[in-house]
């Protein structure tokens, strides 16, 4: 990865409009978001202490990635979806329990998956998407 360029981006809006934050990024036509994006995401549809890269796929209801896709017109980008589920059965709003702050358990449950979504993103950022895929998705 030290002989590729790489750029962070966070967006500052609200998640259902994370696609503005990748606009200016549509003005280089060297740019293909199936070969230069991944998106790091949480996902509720998977378990906690889990995460999955994809190579494209739907939002699956998620607005930050609807966002994206508007954006891109296109779903062909790379994501890596972080596991918060399953909802829990007390969880009256999904947006309220997506917002709400970890328990000690679940930052704790996180904090095991820091070094090999890590290393995943480091083997999307060399490998590709699909040799990544095969190495990190278990």
């Amino acid at each position: 990865m030290a002989d590729r360029p790489v750029r962070l981006i966070k967006p500052q809006t609200y998640m259902n409009r994370s696609g503005a934050a990748l606009a200016p990024l549509l003005a280089d036509p060297a740019f293909d978001p199936s070969r230069d994006l991944l998106v790091l995401v949480d996902d509720v549809a998977t378990l906690a202490g889990k995460f999955r890269l994809r190579g494209a796929g739907s939002s699956g209801g998620h607005n930050g990635l609807k966002s994206i896709e508007g954006t891109l017109r296109r779903q062909d980008y790379a994501r890596l979806r972080i596991g918060i589920g399953p909802l829990p059965a007390e969880a009256a709003d999904l947006a309220d329990y997506v917002l709400g702050e970890f328990s000690r358990d679940e930052r704790a449950t996180l904090d095991t998956l820091l070094d090999p979504m890590a290393d995943a993103v480091e083997g999307w950022a060399a490998e590709g998407i699909e040799r990544a895929m095969s190495r990190f998705n278990r």
